[in-house]
């Protein structure tokens, strides 16, 4: 999915092969050459956090898949969760999330 699509449209909107770039080990894809210009420019700023793992799961000193409708956007950055209602969870203390996972990031990876 596109990461930027999430901060300028608001929603998930599937990327292509045909707009891609490279950044922090993995491909990133884009619905548009807009979208992968303004990623390019500033991935920092739209890549999700955490390498696209669940973010209550990294609060939670693990990893999880993600589910594209289940995201985020706190003190612009993107998170996203594994479904709905870990989402909701993860949502209860936001601040305290993202401290606890950043604290576990990316030591989890191990």
């Amino acid at each position: 999915f596109d990461p930027v699509a999430y901060f300028t449209e608001g929603k998930p909107v599937q990327g292509s092969d045909q707009f891609s770039a490279e950044y922090d080990g993995a491909m990133w894809h884009f619905s548009s050459q807009a979208n992968q210009d303004m990623f390019s420019a500033d991935p920092a700023k739209y890549a999700s956090q955490y390498g696209g793992y669940c973010a209550y799961a990294v609060s939670q000193g693990s990893t999880a898949p993600i589910d594209p409708d289940s995201w985020t956007i706190h003190d612009d950055k993107l998170y996203l969760n594994y479904n709905a209602s870990i989402q909701d969870r993860w949502s209860k203390d936001i601040p305290k999330s993202i401290a606890t996972g950043n604290e576990n990031w990316p030591s989890v990876l191990n």
